[in-house]
């Protein structure tokens, strides 16, 4: 904000402002970067390059203070942006850094347009001078090699830089002064322009035409009658201006008291209204910090021309887009600011080539503005179409360039980037390549849903079983007082109905997108239900066995009372409603991102939180279909006429079969197959279950009614 007097400069201090605005409005915003704050750290270039290069190489290496000499730091300062001239971030090669990207379109096409500008007025004779920095001489070069293109002729091309001494600066208006050219091209930073106009009016240099680069064309500073009778009817070309709404309310709200620490607040203060904090010199102004801006017109407070103040504005909103769009795994070239500009970048960083050729007029009051007279767009075919000459042409996107060996770097091979990878750099965890690889692309989410082909499938064998086990309820309930349901007995089989309902309908929990309630309800759903299924036929094995064990099996049944069955179904159910809830308690399961299995997918599951609880609810089941199955088995040998141990032992055996095969086939599944090999189990284990108890009452119910009889079930030998 200084310039190499340590005078401060109210352009470059405005700049700086600008940027701390599009700060505070993207940390106000709730959809770009919600709930990130984004912060700044400010350092003067002093207008000079070594300065500026010495900050921006300790921001790189973590050194802010740049002091130190070390190199191995690393630095909290993600993004920099560059100071308003060329010269302190020219430095920084694109090659090396191919983060490097630029709001303002490079000056290479300004010099060309500049080259057409004076072949357009006939002007084949001008004389030029530029900065001694790279912004002049690389600007200059360009043009002089444009200009020979379009049959210009250039009969002096001087420099100086704002460093050069008063004699150095005198010989180069002196030189054009005797120059026969009257047409000047001036590619020159405000700093050099200020120093040569003050050195031309000393020779009273007069009678030129000048044609002015962007960095000084629009400079409000320079349209007072001071420089007048030499700088009117200058032309240039400028970047387009901007409004941004809210910027002035802003700018007139500084004020010392907003950090009292702040030097260069308090100094820029007493530059604009001539007073001093600290001095009482006699006839000095002493600051009370109560002036206000507003009654002040300055280049701080002009708004009227916001063109490099809008670069600085759209260069903090493409930095907080771009993380924006990192954070969500998106990418896009163009990207809007709050004032509804779009931000535009091509392959090599820079922004579409577009200029306003401007004017320096007299309006009726006498005073200097600025006339758009016309535009240059750089985008638009050139008349001459020039050949293609390359040794290699330029990769594709999703392809790197690759050194030919004995060849120069010109000549190059594409390798195509490795899948995932877009510009051969990695895309985030949860983002993929696309298919040419130029973006980076949320990753396929997999998980067993309701609309693919195998979870619908799956959902609907689920809402079958438990059809087919309410309707068997119906019929049980109906012939409720037949001989054939009451020697079931009638409550263990509406229970042991009621718990294989649920264990169809539990299947239905592991279909869907996992979230945290479905992925406790899924595996406590599913251990409570089979847990009460099996209570159910062991009451019922333990009700067989000790009905036949009795002399007279026609008072079994009081001998072994309801309550009996009743206590011992819940104490077994209440079990394992107990391991369910320590393990929901202490690690329960919980939706997961599986990134490792598929690396083109995210596997989205249910993680157990404890394998150790989910094998203890498997496990109970397991010990209670053991228990059934013994003494089932031991119980085979009865009356044949009513042995529905016969039967228990046959499920019992599906039961098992299913659930050991399930083991080896769960541990192997990858993603979602895994869901529903699980779902496999439950639905088939669930209908072995049904059909072997209920399959042969429900045929002698229905189609052998004869047989339900009492004498029937009683035998001949009884």
């Amino acid at each position: 904000m200084y310039d190499c007097t340590f005078r401060v400069l109210f352009w470059e201090f405005r700049f700086a402002q600008t940027m701390i605005f599009a700060v505070e409005e993207i940390n106000n915003s709730s959809t770009l970067l919600p709930n990130i704050s984004v912060g700044y750290k400010i350092f003067d270039s002093c207008g000079s390059t070594l300065p500026s290069t010495r900050a921006v190489m300790g921001l790189l290496n973590g050194q802010e203070r740049t002091a130190e000499k070390t190199c191995s730091s690393h630095s909290s300062v993600h993004v920099i942006i560059g100071a308003s001239e060329s010269s302190s971030t020219i430095v920084i090669n694109r090659k090396d850094y191919p983060s490097f990207f630029r709001t303002i379109p490079s000056d290479y096409y300004q010099s060309r347009a500049l080259a057409k500008l004076v072949k357009y007025f006939g002007w084949t004779w001008v004389g030029a001078v530029r900065s001694d920095n790279d912004y002049g001489n690389n600007g200059m070069a360009t043009f002089i090699t444009a200009a020979s293109q379009e049959g210009v002729c250039v009969e002096y091309s001087e420099a100086i830089s704002r460093t050069d001494s008063s004699e150095e600066v005198a010989r180069v208006i002196e030189v054009i002064r005797s120059g026969s050219a009257r047409v000047l091209i001036a590619f020159l930073a405000q700093g050099e322009m200020d120093i040569l106009l003050e050195e031309a009016l000393k020779q009273n240099l007069t009678g030129l035409q000048w044609v002015g680069s962007e960095s000084w064309i629009t400079a409000s500073h320079l349209t007072t009658k001071r420089y007048s009778g030499i700088l009117t009817g200058s032309l240039g070309f400028t970047i387009r201006k901007a409004k941004i709404a809210g910027l002035r309310e802003f700018l007139l709200q500084v004020n010392p008291s907003q950090d009292p620490q702040n030097s260069l607040l308090r100094e820029f203060w007493e530059t604009v209204f001539g007073c001093s904090f600290q001095s009482r010199l006699p006839g000095q102004i002493q600051c009370s910090g109560s002036e206000k801006l507003e009654d002040i017109n300055n280049p701080f407070t002009d708004v009227s021309q916001l063109r490099i103040s809008n670069n600085v504005y759209k260069a903090v909103y493409a930095i907080a887009h771009a993380m924006h769009n990192l954070l969500n795994c998106g990418q896009s070239a163009k990207l809007p600011t709050l004032s509804g500009e779009k931000v535009y970048f091509d392959e090599n960083g820079d922004p579409s080539a577009m200029y306003e050729l401007v004017n320096w007029q007299r309006n009726q009051a006498g005073d200097i503005i600025f006339v758009a007279v016309g535009s240059y767009d750089a985008s638009l075919p050139n008349e001459i179409q020039l050949p293609l000459s390359v040794c290699s042409e330029s990769c594709p996107p999703g392809f790197r360039q690759a050194a030919i060996k004995g060849k120069p770097i010109c000549c190059f091979s594409c390798i195509a980037c490795a899948a995932g990878e877009i510009m051969c750099l990695p895309c985030p965890l949860e983002c993929w390549s696309n298919e040419d690889r130029s973006q980076c692309v949320p990753k396929v989410i997999e998980f067993l849903s309701f609309g693919e082909t195998m979870g619908g499938l799956l959902a609907a064998f689920s809402l079958f079983g438990a059809s087919l086990t309410l309707a068997v309820s119906c019929v049980f309930f109906r012939l409720r007082h037949t001989p054939l349901v009451k020697a079931s007995n009638s409550e263990l089989s509406f229970l042991l109905l009621f718990s294989l309902t649920l264990c169809f309908l539990c299947s239905l929990t592991f279909i869907g997108q996992p979230t945290e309630w479905s992925c406790m309800l899924r595996h406590t759903a599913f251990g409570a239900s089979f847990a009460l299924c099996m209570s159910c036929i062991l009451a019922k094995t333990i009700t067989v066995v000790i009905a036949f064990k009795a002399t007279r099996p026609a008072k079994t049944v009081p001998q072994c009372s309801a309550a009996l069955q009743r206590t011992s179904v819940l104490s077994c159910t209440l079990l394992q409603l107990l391991i369910c809830v320590l393990w929901l308690i202490f690690a329960p399961p919980f939706p997961y991102k599986n990134t490792v299995h598929a690396t083109e997918k995210i596997i989205l599951e249910c993680n157990l939180g404890s394998p150790l609880g989910f094998w203890a609810v498997l496990g109970y089941i397991g010990l209670l279909s053991l228990l059934c199955f013994i003494l089932a088995f031991l119980s085979r040998k009865l009356p044949d006429n009513f042995n529905e141990a016969k039967f228990i032992t046959f499920s019992m055996l599906i039961f098992c079969a299913v659930w050991v095969t399930f083991i080896p086939a769960y541990v192997s599944s990858p993603g979602k197959f895994t869901v529903a090999v699980e779902i496999f189990a439950i639905l088939a284990s669930s209908f072995g279950l049904f059909f072997s108890i209920f399959a042969p009452k429900c045929y002698i119910l229905l189609v052998k009614p004869e047989r339900n009889t009492k004498r029937h079930m009683m035998g001949r030998n009884h």
